[in-house]
């Protein structure tokens, strides 16, 4: 746990890091779909804004419960869900993310290393805590920006098919 003032501080540039990238990329590749099962650029920034409150949420339930447990978010699964994240408007999208991730900053600013190791339980994984989720933000938040890169540089014969 001696990395969390590097993970606070990667977590704090990921919206300037996100924004800047986004426009980079010629519009016309934002809504380029690669294929059948393939998000577009818009959609994976678009689910990095969605999930960002809930990802809020839980670091509030770390912080306000004696081991949570948390139900999976599995994007594309279930009735209800669909198969791609809901398209927002890019400058919203990344104003959301941004303020959401503020907000996450505010909370995890100033911890001691008791509530870093607060423990929960989560399905999908063998350990769950709030250093664990942290880490987790952080990788997510790389894990699509690559993604987002891929699509817009990767010729089809080298892309990653998930």
């Amino acid at each position: 746990m001696r990395d969390i003032p590097d993970l606070l501080d990667c977590l704090k540039r990921a919206p300037s890091i996100l924004s800047r990238f986004v426009e980079s990329i010629p519009e016309e590749k934002l809504e380029l779909r690669r294929g059948d099962g393939f998000w577009t650029i818009a959609e994976h920034v678009s689910h990095l804004a969605a999930v960002q409150p809930m990802l809020l949420q839980r670091i509030g339930r770390f912080l306000k419960e004696v081991h949570p447990e948390f139900i999976p978010y599995l994007p594309g699964q279930g009735e209800e869900e669909p198969d791609t994240p809901a398209r927002l408007e890019m400058t919203t999208a990344l104003e959301r993310f941004r303020t959401y991730r503020m907000r996450q900053l505010e909370l995890l600013k100033g911890l001691d290393e008791k509530t870093w190791r607060r423990t929960g339980t989560h399905p999908e994984y063998e350990a769950y805590s709030l250093y664990i989720l942290t880490r987790h933000i952080l990788m997510h938040d790389h894990w699509h920006m690559y993604r987002m890169e891929e699509l817009w540089l990767t010729r089809d014969a080298y892309l990653t098919r998930l």
